[in-house]
């Protein structure tokens, strides 16, 4: 028992630590993708908005129906489908992590909540504009407006979620009274 105290070391080693832990991607260069950024909420939310936004602007585009409220619903939806799909490259790319003073929550909240009332008057006005005596392109403008409900929809719970994020940063309340700090 007399050599136990020189078998054991009390030296404390410290673990590498990483700039990035809670990141689980791939990185090439400088651009690090995200990949379980397509597993998270606002993630799959932002793939049905590109998808569902990509059939509303592609099924009226196929049509030979001429009426001006369709312009609106192509401008609002080809618009924000080319923005959505920016903000998800964005994201995938893990550039928020990159510019910090860029207030992003704030600004997915924002763009969601003008998403969303863009969309209603898009859905609005597709749902007002079908046709009923005129068959052929009938189906088309139909599935449009509905994949604008749906489109509308997301981005509505996008709003949610945005409004979520930039309001608690990912905390709750018990989380702020154990710090013994007040939401402002």
């Amino acid at each position: 028992m007399d050599e136990f105290p020189a078998k054991v070391s009390t030296e404390t080693s410290s673990q590498p630590t990483q700039s990035n832990s809670g990141f689980r991607g791939f990185s090439v260069g400088p651009v690090k993708m995200d990949v379980l950024f397509i597993r998270t909420i606002p993630g799959v939310l932002m793939m049905v908005e590109i998808v569902l936004g990509l059939l509303v602007w592609a099924l009226i585009a196929g049509t030979t129906y001429v009426n001006h409220a369709f312009g609106w619903v192509m401008f609002v939806s080809v618009t924000l489908w080319v923005i959505t799909t920016c903000l998800f490259v964005v994201y995938f790319l893990s550039v928020p992590e990159k510019i910090q003073f860029v207030p992003w929550p704030i600004v997915m909240m924002i763009f969601n909540v003008i998403a969303t009332v863009l969309y209603i008057t898009a859905f609005i006005t597709n749902a007002a504009s079908v046709p009923t005596n005129w068959a052929p392109y009938y189906n088309n403008l139909a599935a449009a407006a509905f994949f604008a409900c749906l489109v509308m929809i997301a981005y509505c719970a996008s709003s949610f979620f945005s409004f979520t994020a930039f309001r608690g940063q990912g905390s709750n309340a018990a989380t702020n009274q154990a710090t013994g700090s007040l939401p402002a």
